[in-house]
């Protein structure tokens, strides 16, 4: 059968305790529903035997679970739920689970977790059957008929998961099947969850090996999925009930550590606790004051990366609010009143996880140096957090029809829909469609769950990236971009360029550059700075539909002549640069050779202060009009002029030599050096030179260095009819896809 478990009363790994949050409330409160007793699954699968169950009244066996349900949703119509267990309960008698407990046992269970996180009833009602379809005779026919068709897809789904083999040599099909299952819909993947929960806490009768085979599969694969879809109450546990199964000692341990900190007298949680209600009553917003102990693991990671606990360690203070703006409101009070740990500080209201995940998270120390963690969140937050897409409702209801953006707009007629669009799960089914081959697929995803961590960056137009630590420029432009990013060119971090491998920090603000051309093709290069599964199976995709592609901005992006330049629309000159041969310059750079027979243009006119002197302008910073110029003699008489800003004025003045003044006559023609900087892509030096030919600049020689990190740097020496023209012409040649400067030739001053 598909849910194997034991009896908990029966030797092996208890499930931990849960402590309860102690609870105070600064305003008055509704009175809490008294607390349910601890069930007893062995009576409890009695009840499913022997209780009522005639037709129009509820079973005795599932009151738990209506109870559960209508604590959060009042109104539901339980006789579908009343059904399902009729037809469960029947269809399962006589099957028993290791423990020796009736097998309806189990479907009840997994329906009370769900109830308990506040499911809608068809997701329950999908629970008391979802092992109907696998371990009786009843076939996915009779559920739709019985049922509908909502029900009987998620059955078929949770059915299909339970065939998926976990084992080693399956593991690259592993969550390929389990999406294909899932379809569009996170229910079936909230069954699966609550299924394993169940199974892990009456674990104890399997043999130790096969234990730790489950709990490795529960750790690797579900654990991960729980914190993708949010589930913190279900992540938690299964994470508490891994640890006592592959680490028994380092659990025992962690079980002294929490006993010992409980006998302790006085408890700082506490006084803390009983200090922030005093401020928000006093402040006169309404909230209520948690103390929220933290799990086993939390505990054990604690300890591990602050070495000896204290009180305060072993628990965090949990605020809960009415509305958003209350959040601030309290978070200003405590900051105010205490002493805040500033660096603790984290908004996830204003910039939400990728896993609806909202909270804003603080800190503030005592006076005996204890740091204690605070949380502050609505109520509405606080049920998303623990109950992730659980909580979200059905996911079929329509998106809001006002002021919801354009991804929350109602599907289709017959579509699907995702509650976590455009979440984690949603990209997940996306990937797995794309991704060329399972061995892809899976490396790629084992790399995104092992991630923990997540940052937020910001897009020039306000809206934000969610990537995971580590991610960089390439990450960012295929999560904004889809495919469409193989034309990006490069980006600017916080307004500095930056190179595509650039690793983004949290709040840094991405500009991504896109080029023009619709044959830009992604670097193989790219491959070993993408983090995210989106951007590795985009790029690996197009490497293995284009054989030998993939050289895109890394090395004959700039470097090599294109057939366009031999397009009527350019110049005589552009075509003479863009076809000239290369010739290796002494220090590796890449020349295009000067044509021989570019004539030779005159000099804008400049006027000396020692007449008769010939007059020569420095290559070092080719000056030309209105540039602020001065001038040193050189030998033979003749006076060089340089530009002023010129490192080599600099230098000359350091030698004591005496400047000559200068100025501009009338303008003419003028030689001047231009640099430009780009991110390299295909035909760029061809773009380039037909953006100078276009200007009616003559091209005297051009050269292009090898390309850097994605970038290339070309310098060109040009003949303008008139130096009144180079701003335009600067222009034009910035105005390039792929180029991000253009200036002024500056050479280095000479060693002294």
């Amino acid at each position: 059968m598909s849910a194997e478990a034991t009896n908990p009363a029966t030797a092996g790994p208890a499930a931990p305790p849960v402590p309860q949050a102690l609870t105070a409330s600064v305003a008055p409160a509704a009175p809490r529903r008294k607390a349910r007793p601890r069930i007893d699954l062995r009576r409890l699968g009695r009840a499913a035997l022997l209780g009522s169950a005639t037709r129009d009244k509820l079973p005795d066996a599932i009151g738990h679970v209506v109870e559960a349900h209508r604590a959060h949703h009042p109104d539901a119509d339980l006789e579908p739920l009343r059904r399902a267990y009729v037809l469960a309960e029947s269809s399962h008698r006589g099957q028993t689970r290791k423990s020796g407990e009736p097998y309806i046992t189990h479907p009840l269970a997994v329906t009370l977790i769900l109830a308990e996180l506040g499911a809608e009833t068809t997701t329950l009602t999908a629970s008391l059957l979802h092992d109907t379809v696998e371990d009786t005779d009843v076939t996915l026919e009779q559920v739709r008929e019985q049922f509908g068709e909502e029900v009987r897809y998620l059955v078929d789904g949770v059915t299909k998961l339970e065939k998926v083999d976990y084992g080693a040599a399956a593991e690259p099909e592993t969550f390929r099947k389990m999406l294909v299952a899932t379809g569009n819909d996170v229910r079936v993947m909230s069954i699966k969850l609550a299924d394993r929960l169940h199974n892990m806490r009456t674990l104890g009768v399997m043999r130790p090996e096969k234990q730790a085979r489950i709990a490795k599969v529960t750790r690797d694969v579900l654990i991960p999925l729980a914190e993708r879809l949010g589930v913190q109450a279900l992540k938690t546990e299964l994470e508490d009930l891994v640890f006592a199964v592959l680490h028994p000692e380092e659990y025992a341990r962690t079980r002294e550590l929490i006993a010992e900190n409980a006998a302790r007298p006085g408890d700082p949680l506490a006084e803390v606790a009983e200090e922030a209600r005093g401020v928000l009553r006093e402040a006169d917003i309404p909230a209520e004051v948690l103390i929220r102990p933290r799990h086993f693991v939390s505990v054990h990671r604690v300890a591990r990366k602050r070495g000896r606990l204290r009180g305060a360690d072993f628990g965090r203070l949990l605020v809960l609010v009415n509305e958003d703006a209350d959040c601030y409101a309290v978070l200003g009070e405590l900051h105010t009143c205490m002493t805040p740990v500033v660096s603790e500080f984290k908004d996830f209201i204003a910039v939400p996880k990728f896993n609806l995940y909202q909270s804003l998270h603080t800190a503030v120390a005592r006076p005996d140096g204890q740091m204690v963690e605070v949380l502050i969140r609505t109520h509405q937050m606080h049920k998303a957090a623990e109950a992730g897409v659980v909580a979200l409702g059905n996911p079929y209801a329509p998106a809001p029809e006002s002021g919801a953006p354009a991804h929350d707009a109602a599907p289709a007629e017959g579509e699907r829909v995702d509650p976590t669009r455009p979440g984690w799960l949603s990209r997940l089914l996306e990937w797995q469609r794309a991704a060329p081959d399972p061995d892809t697929f899976w490396s790629t995803l084992r790399e995104d769950l092992a991630q923990d961590r997540e940052i937020t960056v910001f897009r020039p137009d306000g809206g934000t990236l969610g990537l995971p630590e580590g991610a960089t420029c390439v990450d960012a432009a295929y999560a904004q971009y889809g495919e469409d990013a193989h034309a990006c060119i490069g980006a600017r971090v916080n307004g500095r360029l930056a190179t595509l491998s650039t690793v983004l920090r949290d709040g840094d603000t991405v500009q991504l550059l896109m080029g023009q051309d619709p044959a830009s093709e992604p670097s193989r290069e790219w491959l070993d700075h993408a983090h995210t599964p989106a951007a590795r199976i985009a790029i690996q995709r197009w490497l293995a539909t284009h054989p030998g592609g993939g050289n895109g901005t890394d090395d004959d992006a700039a470097t090599e002549p294109d057939d366009r330049a031999a397009a009527p629309a350019r110049t005589a000159a552009a075509a003479r640069v863009t076809s000239a041969r290369t010739n290796s310059a002494p220090d590796g750079e890449t020349t295009a050779a000067a044509p021989a027979e570019a004539p030779r243009a005159r000099r804008a006119d400049v006027l000396v202060d020692r007449p008769g002197a010939a007059v020569r302008l420095a290559k070092c910073c080719t000056p030309v009009p209105p540039d602020a110029i001065t001038g040193f003699t050189v030998r033979g008489g003749a006076v060089t002029v340089h530009r002023v800003e010129c490192a080599v004025v600099a230098h000359m003045k350091g030698l004591g030599r005496a400047e000559i003044g200068v100025r501009w006559g009338d303008t003419a023609e003028c030689r001047v050096t231009l640099v430009a900087e780009s991110f390299g892509r295909p035909h760029l030096l061809a773009d380039l030179t037909e953006a100078i030919a276009l200007a009616g600049v003559e091209i005297v020689s051009a050269t292009v260095e090898p390309p850097s990190q994605q970038r290339v740097r070309h310098t060109y020496t040009l003949e303008l009819p008139d130096a009144s023209r180079l701003p335009a012409l600067m222009r034009a040649m910035r105005d390039v896809p792929g180029v991000y400067d253009v200036s002024r030739a500056r050479h280095q001053a000479p060693a002294p």
